[in-house]
């Protein structure tokens, strides 16, 4: 299949840096910087004489990420700060009794640890699952689920090895067993199809600034609708009640959509930047983003696997991984090993035990091999 052209004015920073790090922080493209200057100057000029056009980029928004998680409606759409935040309205909203138990895996980024550790105080076990203890991540996980599991909660794909999760049975398994499913999609959003009603999620969290191409401080959080009156809120304020605007009204109750977690003025700035970010994945479309994603991870794959010092740990098995690689060098430092790159300009990170790459659907194909000629240079 031929490639979509790439649009390289959209991604100037090409012709300067390898950057080969989208499941850390992403480097905005042209648009939505141009979206964000656009809402500075309106700023300068007008202040919020134009504030009725920005609530539309909201509402656009809010049916864009509908939309690319295939939610049943922009209601189940909620703007948050961060994906933390996300994860704590789902932890300190549910009503746990002592005795319940949560099931992850042993891979979580903190974010998707820390929240759940702190409800021990409150009598809930955390399960923390080896993923290679049965035949597969998702059976490891299934094993370690009883009647007291009141949630299951995993990464979709895991941020240091790149393990990509088959999140469907656990959804069926989930729902079949009246246990919630927590889904942070950080590292799916943006980089490949998704679909919150296939998999059968109940919760879905994910920050804007890595493979979604938006800012920082801005997050979708996805409720089903049957649950969002079960969870406790305990953020209260003007921007999650109805109706929305009417400030001398002394009687209110909490709106029914996905608004009710947001207790106060949304971050507009990221609003403008998230919106642009997301109509450009969704012009450029999912399918497309997929399938030269994953030609670059095999490509990357590739080149591990052919070199004798170079041990991918990554999995290889279809279906298994998405735009993560990550890898180790032989008889070097990896530490040494991503300093080195850095400061030649191949922008990484070094997670689990190796470095990772994680390059976008637009990075040039030379760009990765050219990596790779400087990881030789070091280990030579």
């Amino acid at each position: 299949m031929t490639p979509t052209p790439i649009d390289k004015n959209e991604f100037p920073h090409i012709d300067k840096l390898i950057y080969l790090n989208h499941a850390a922080v992403a480097p905005w493209p042209r648009s939505v910087a141009a979206a964000v200057s656009e809402f500075a100057e309106q700023n300068v000029l007008y202040g919020a004489q134009h504030y009725p056009r920005w609530l539309g980029t909201e509402i656009s928004l809010r049916q864009r990420l509908a939309r690319l998680i295939n939610a049943p409606s922009p209601d189940d759409i909620a703007l948050l700060k961060n994906t933390s935040e996300a994860l704590s309205v789902v932890a300190y909203g549910i009503d746990w009794q002592a005795g319940d138990n949560i099931v992850t895996s042993d891979q979580e980024f903190p974010s998707n640890r820390i929240v759940w550790e702190s409800l021990q105080q409150f009598g809930v076990e955390l399960r923390e699952v080896d993923l290679n203890s049965a035949a597969t991540p998702e059976e490891a996980l299934i094993q370690q689920m009883d009647a007291n599991t009141r949630l299951l909660t995993i990464s979709s794909i895991q941020y240091a090895s790149g393990l990509k999760m088959d999140l469907a049975p656990l959804g069926r398994h989930c729902r079949t067993n009246n246990s919630y499913f927590c889904v942070d999609a950080i590292q799916s959003l943006g980089a490949l199809p998704f679909d919150a009603q296939a998999i059968e999620a109940d919760f879905i969290m994910a920050d804007g600034h890595k493979w979604m191409l938006g800012p920082e401080g801005l997050a979708l959080f996805y409720c089903r609708a049957e649950l969002r009156d079960r969870l406790k809120l305990h953020q209260y304020g003007w921007h999650m009640i109805d109706p929305l605007g009417d400030y001398d009204q002394k009687t209110w109750t909490i709106v029914k959509s996905a608004r009710r977690f947001e207790c106060g003025s949304p971050n507009m700035v990221a609003i403008h930047a998230l919106n642009a970010a997301i109509g450009l994945i969704l012009n450029t479309g999912l399918e497309t983003i997929e399938q030269q994603l994953l030609q670059r991870s095999e490509h990357m794959m590739a080149i591990i696997n052919d070199h004798p010092r170079l041990t991918l740990l990554t999995p290889t098995e279809s279906g298994r991984y998405g735009g993560i690689v990550t890898f180790d060098a032989e008889g070097v430092e990896q530490q040494a090993l991503h300093q080195h790159l850095m400061a030649d300009g191949v922008i990484c990170a070094q997670r689990g035990g190796g470095i990772r790459f994680s390059p976008h659907f637009y990075t040039p194909l030379a760009q990765l091999e050219q990596a790779f000629e400087k990881v030789d240079e070091f280990i030579a």
